[in-house]
């Protein structure tokens, strides 16, 4: 009887211990089984500069979306953000592609505008700051052409 109970103990241990994994690779990973709520905008980039899907796109530091995905269009980057409901954009506002930390991951960063016309669903950010290619800046510091 004692095998028994021993045996249940730590099959629910086993269980709780799968769960609780699940859950943390899905958090983690910032897996989205519902994508539709929000609302898309575009933003052409004439370089992402290591920008990745799945990424943050954040206004005063809060994160206010995800970069849903990046292709190729006119040969530019064309990035298509998916952004929360209740966040409305002006049409004057800046996209900008920002590093978190010295050497962290891509995310970008909306800029507010003082426009009174707001950006439609599946609109686009005209407004766009390109990302510093920080091997770039070192390379020109390093032979002398600052």
């Amino acid at each position: 009887m004692d095998r028994s109970k021993v045996n249940i103990a730590v099959g629910i241990f086993v269980v709780l211990g799968i769960l609780a994994l699940g859950y943390l690779s899905i958090k983690l990973g910032r897996v989205s089984f519902f994508t539709g709520g929000g609302y898309q905008v575009t933003a052409d980039f004439p370089s992402v500069g290591g920008l990745r899907p799945g990424a943050s796109v954040e206004i005063a530091g809060v994160e206010v979306g995800r970069v849903e995905s990046i292709g190729l269009a006119d040969y530019q980057a064309h990035v298509v953000l998916r952004l929360n409901s209740d966040v409305k954009l002006q049409d004057d506002a800046i996209a900008s592609i920002k590093t978190k930390g010295l050497i962290g991951e891509k995310f970008i960063r909306i800029s507010p505008g003082a426009s009174e016309k707001l950006i439609a669903p599946g609109g686009r950010i005209r407004e766009i700051e390109a990302p510093v290619d920080l091997e770039e800046l070192i390379s020109k510091y390093v032979f002398g052409k600052v």
